[in-house]
């Protein structure tokens, strides 16, 4: 890529930045306008891409959003993506994380050795999810007693008693995200044409 093609790469990422450094903010086109003293018009066509950014646009905006120009017109650093998997034993079990973030919902792979023990049901606040990535998980989700195979998946709330461990002679693994808010998963699914 050309250093030419990637200052014009550059400067079309400013639009969606400004949009969303404002949107971030909660401030209207209109409050903006009114703060810096650059038209709607003229705004709304920086952020749509369809004018040019120039220094002298760029200032007040910034200065009124109270954002620093760097996030506007710098791409941001690509940190490594990759989850630091330290995993952990607990009760015989091995947990991995999944999540990065520190905050609500946490994901984990969990490797559930076979015992023979009996369940030992619990309550605590929160929602869970499982998904068994291998062999056979026994869940004991108040009266509910299941066994549950490959690609099977359930969700429940915490504060119902529950216990889930191997079923079998060999260990289970499965994928794990739970939310101390206790909140049902959402999921958001879009038709193909939509845009």
């Amino acid at each position: 890529m050309s250093t030419s093609q990637r200052i014009d790469t550059e400067l079309g990422q400013i639009a969606p930045r400004l949009r969303q450094a404002r949107q971030k903010k909660d401030v209207t086109l209109e409050e903006l306008s009114k703060s810096t003293g650059i038209s709607k018009s003229t705004l709304s066509r920086l952020e749509s891409g369809q004018r040019k950014p120039s220094l002298e646009l760029l200032l007040p905006i910034v200065a009124a959003l109270a954002v620093s120009l760097d996030d506007i017109v710098t791409s941001p650093r690509i940190e490594d993506p990759r989850v630091q998997q330290k995993s952990t034993r607990a009760d015989g079990r091995i947990l991995t994380p999944l999540s990065q973030q520190h905050g609500e919902p946490q994901a984990f792979k969990i490797t559930i050795p076979a015992t023979d023990r009996e369940p030992a049901l619990r309550t605590h606040g929160g929602y869970e999810w499982i998904y068994v990535l291998s062999g056979r998980l026994r869940l004991v989700l108040g009266e509910h007693d299941i066994v549950m195979g490959a690609g099977e998946a359930a969700e429940f709330d915490t504060k119902n008693p529950h216990w889930f461990g191997a079923s079998g002679a060999g260990p289970v693994e499965i994928l794990s995200m739970f939310g101390k808010q206790g909140e049902r998963i959402h999921l958001r699914a879009r038709s193909k044409g939509a845009a």
